[in-house]
């Protein structure tokens, strides 16, 4: 398995921080307090897209144009958060963007989406539908298409584990959200390069389960999609490459429901004033399930809250189930 060395990643924060500030990470007392230990929270909420993606679609579109000049169109399949990301670096390269999302995906994500600039095409139930007829496009109208998984879209995702890393180095254990694995890819490759000891597990929706069960397995299983609250984490096919470094480096994975998740959303209101989306909260999600366990207990962890983009009817919604 391939991991980017310390000057290869700390060269991906180089163009990372061309387009936007590092994030911070504090620990909060009302949050300490609910989970009876010290954790950090890493606020990728506070990246100009609201999202941890916005880190790797710089990486990944600079190095396109540089080995590819000749392309001008790119599309790529996502319920939102990739989408804005390669919206927002391929308008700062003058390049067209198209983006296929499923039917009834977050309203106010396809309205980011087309504020920056993307032409949004809704089609199919799920991911996987739309990632079929965005490469059906992608054939027909001679565009590139950006993976959800690439080495370059994880080199820049770890500028962010980078800085936590580097604030907090003796970090016990970070949980992390798998959608489609650059996050917690991003996440392995910052430790390896830093050579710090923390524990890193991935946390998927329990109405999205693939990645556990391949995680269990040994590897990929399919397995179908039920989720309402953490779209970000609708997978029901895990990518090859991410689920091998799952595999490899990985040290668990749990599973939420959207009850727990909608819970984290509230808590992270609560405690911070901070709107988290359903995958940007599955990390706290993840840590109220086990914090009665010797993981949690004692010890000092990391959140990344991964994303902010939350649909207000949603929100208003989660808000009045407390």
């Amino acid at each position: 398995m391939y991991l980017p060395s310390l000057a290869d990643l700390d060269a991906a924060a180089a163009l990372v921080y061309r387009a936007m500030p590092p994030t911070p990470q504090y620990s909060w007392p009302l949050l300490n307090e609910a989970l009876g230990t010290n954790a950090w929270v890493k606020h990728e909420n506070h990246t100009p897209l609201g999202t941890f993606k916005a880190r790797g679609a710089v990486v990944y579109l600079d190095a396109l144009v540089r080995r590819a000049p000749e392309v001008r169109g790119i599309i790529a399949p996502t319920r939102g958060n990739h989408g804005q990301a390669i919206a927002f670096s391929g308008a700062r390269l003058g390049l067209d963007v198209t983006v296929v999302v499923p039917h009834g995906n977050s309203v106010e994500k396809n309205a980011c989406m087309r504020g920056l600039g993307a032409r949004v095409i809704e089609h199919g139930h799920d991911f996987q539908e739309s990632r079929e007829h965005a490469l059906a496009l992608m054939r027909d109208e001679g565009l590139h298409m950006v993976p959800s998984y690439h080495e370059d879209l994880v080199a820049g995702v770890a500028s962010g584990w980078l800085e936590l890393f580097r604030a907090q180095p003796d970090l016990d254990l970070v949980l992390v959200p798998i959608g489609q694995g650059s996050g917690i890819c991003g996440a392995i490759a910052a430790r390896h390069a830093l050579g710090v000891k923390t524990r890193i597990i991935g946390v998927v929706s329990s109405h999205a389960p693939a990645y556990q069960r391949s995680f269990r397995a040994g590897y990929s299983i399919e397995a179908a999609v039920s989720t309402v609250v953490a779209d970000g984490l609708a997978c029901r096919v895990a990518d090859a490459a991410s689920l091998a470094a799952v595999l490899e480096c990985a040290d668990d994975v749990l599973a939420v429901s959207d009850d727990e998740v909608a819970r984290a959303m509230r808590l992270y209101y609560r405690c911070t004033h901070n709107l988290a989306e359903g995958a940007g909260a599955a990390a706290l999600a993840a840590a109220m399930q086990i914090k009665d366990g010797p993981l949690i207990r004692g010890k000092k962890i990391g959140l990344p809250l991964t994303g902010g983009n939350v649909d207000a009817a949603l929100f208003r919604h989660i808000l009045q189930g407390a």
